[in-house]
This record gives structure tokens, sequence and C-alpha cells, in this order.
């Protein structure tokens, strides 16, 4: 066969950290908080579920609308009233996706052109890099600041340039639980009014927000209406990660640019999964107006046993996330990192957590000591993965 040379963007990536800890789990039969997802008794209403079931028989199987069912484009209208104080059209301002991460790929693939500018927040969802990339864009990037992971204003402005076309949001924040506070937002809306900047907002986890904070869309503050695109999720609304159904709205001609390449991409999302989602989204509110607080509570029960363990456990204000400090868990001189940390919590304690420096484009800048845990899993093994963590770090004593 003769030489070929594929795709750079993707042949050259690493298997994943999120693959390999996965793997390494199964091997050692760990108690995984490292997959992001709920646990299956954890998962949405079953309302939903035989929704999908009756839809398949009662309904056509056929190509439904590339823009999506009618009915699910209205009730992500209504959400967007209801929830974000923004009224959309469902004729031409909402998009139906495969997932948000499909809604990230036509976006970017729809919007940018070779050499535009790409502004977004670090630590960061892994499919922003590449896909801005692949896109031809190019990625100018802002790190987040411990412990509060707030944003150097100066920073932040010198990223944009005459080429920025896009900044990337995701609030509330993964891998870090932040929610970004009104001053923040009115930072970022500032600096793209300036300089003319479009904005992509990854809200995914806008319900899974803990009592005493609130999301705020950037959409929604003076200016910003017409340059901001906003995507939600299914799957983490209501905890059916599997369902890969997502949505993006926002002015009619970004929508149509992104229309444009979700054609190309997978043109339309299995119409059952629409119907159930469409009737979750006016009929469950209970179900996902409810995560917040489930999470705070479940947030609790894990940050004050591994912070007794001496973990420093850093602030958050949602999603189901915890990230931690482990430095002081370290003897004294041991220049162990993250991804070892994890390898040997994995194999030896019997518990997967993630690193950090997973999130970061360059690892020689990521911080070297933080690990993510993922909360969204039952009580029962969250209080085992505690107590397999206290035995291992006593015995270590």
């Amino acid at each position: 066969m003769a030489h070929h040379t594929f795709n750079t963007t993707f042949s050259e990536l690493p298997t994943t950290v999120f693959e390999t800890m996965s793997l390494l789990a199964a091997k050692h039969q760990s108690t995984n908080l490292g997959q992001g997802f709920p646990d299956n008794e954890l998962e949405g209403p079953a309302s939903m579920k035989e929704l999908v079931n009756s839809s398949m028989y009662e309904h056509s199987n056929q190509y439904p609308q590339l823009m999506g069912l009618p009915q699910l484009r209205q009730a992500v209208a209504a959400h967007s009233e209801r929830h974000a104080g923004i009224p959309v059209d469902p004729q031409t301002e909402v998009l139906i996706t495969v997932g948000a991460t499909e809604a990230l790929a036509a976006a970017f693939l729809g919007l940018l052109n070779a050499g535009d500018e790409v502004i977004f927040f670090e630590p960061s969802y892994d499919s922003y890099l590449p896909m801005v990339r692949r896109a031809g864009g190019v990625p100018r990037i802002v790190q987040l600041q411990q412990p509060n992971w707030s944003i150097d204003a100066g920073e932040l402005e010198a990223a944009f340039s005459p080429a920025t076309k896009l900044l990337v949001l995701n609030t509330p924040h993964n891998p870090t639980g932040k929610v970004f506070s009104l001053q923040e937002l009115q930072l970022i809306a500032g600096l793209c009014q300036k300089h003319g900047c479009l904005c992509l907002l990854d809200e995914v986890y806008e319900h899974l927000v803990f009592p005493g904070h609130q999301h705020i869309t950037l959409r929604s503050l003076p200016g910003m209406h017409d340059r901001c695109l906003r995507i939600g999720s299914a799957g983490k609304t209501f905890s059916f990660t599997a369902w890969k159904v997502g949505w993006i709205t926002g002015p009619q001609a970004l929508i149509a640019a992104v229309t444009k390449a979700h054609q190309f991409i997978v043109f339309t999302v299995p119409s059952a999964i629409q119907r159930a989602v469409a009737f979750g989204l006016d009929e469950e509110q209970s179900f996902y107006c409810g995560l917040g607080e489930a999470l705070s509570r479940k947030r609790r029960l894990l940050a004050d046993q591994v912070a007794a363990l001496g973990f420093r456990v850093l602030p958050a204000e949602g999603t189901y996330f915890l990230v931690a400090d482990f430095a002081g868990l370290l003897p004294g001189g041991s220049q162990e990192d993250d991804v070892a940390f994890c390898y040997r919590l994995t194999a030896e304690a019997g518990v997967t957590l993630i690193p950090v420096s997973a999130f970061y484009a360059d690892r020689a800048t990521a911080p070297r000591t933080l690990v993510r845990f993922v909360f969204c899993k039952t009580d029962e093994k969250l209080q085992t993965a505690c107590d397999k963590l206290r035995a291992y770090f006593n015995a270590a004593k």
C-alpha cells in the first residue's frame, strides 16, 4: 500500500486520557469517578423513555426536517424564554443537533474562515482545540486563575486582535464547576463589542447550578443579543447522555450559517428522541430544575470527606465536577504529577479520577497537582470511593 499522510489535526492526537483512564479502571475494577456521566439510577424521567419507544411505532421513522422537529424547536424556544428570558423564533433561530459536540463542530465549520482567531478559556472541553484548528481557526487561549478560576482582565484583552472572529464561553464550566459572574460576563461583553467579536456559548450545564448561585447567559446582556449563539444539551439536562440531542439558538443569520455545516455533518437527528426531549422540556421541568440542589448535596458528601483526607478542594458553583489539589498528600520532595497520581490511585487505591492537565493544550503550562472527581453517582458509590481513599492514605502514613 502506498504511504499516505492522514489529516494531521486528528491523526496526531494521542489517545485521550479519558479513554486511557476508563480502560485502566476496567482493568483494575476500580470505583470510577472519572467518567463524566450519571449512574443509571440517576437517569431522567421514565415518561421520556416510554415516549421514545411509543414514538417509533406511532410516528414516521423517516428523515425528519433538517433543522429539527417543529415541536422540539418550539419547546426549545419556550425553554429559552422561560429560563433565560430570551425569546427566539422556532422557525429560524433554533437548530436541533446530534448533541452539543456536533453543535460546536457545526458552529466552528459554519462560522470560521482560515486564519480567524478564536478565544477560549483554559482548562477547556477537549473538543474545542482540535475542532477550531480543523475549521481553519487559530486558537487564542486564556488561562483561568486559581483558586477561584478568575479571569485576568489584562490577559483577556491582550488575546483580542483584528483577526478575532469568535469567543467560546463555557458556563457553568467543565471541568472546574465555575459559574461565571455577572461582572465577568460584563467584562467579556464589553471586549466582544469593542472588537466586533461573535460568541459561542456552551451552556450545557445551565440547570446544574447550586442553590444560592445563578446562571446568567451572556446573550442576555446589553449589546450581546445579535452576536451570540447558545448551545444546550438534553444529555445534561435530563441525564440521558446516550441520547445525543442538543440545540443551538441565536440570530437567524448565524443559525443559517451553522445549519449549512450541520446538513453535511449529520443532516438530522433521530425523530423519536426529539419527540421525547420536546415533551421533557415542557412537562418534566421539575426534574431538571431540581438538579442543582441534588448535585449540591452530592458534592458536599464528597467534598467534606476528600478535604479531611488532605485534598484541597477548589470552589465551584455548579456542574457535577469537583477539582481538588493533591499536593498536600505527596511525600516531601515528590515530583509526581497528576497523570501519575491518577494511575497510582487507580492501581493501588481502586479509585479512578481524571488529571486536570488533560484539559490544557500544553501540559507544560498546566497545573501539575489537580484532579477532577465526578459526583453524579449514587451515594453508595461516592461513599465506597471515599472509604477506599481513606484506607489507602491511612495505610501510607
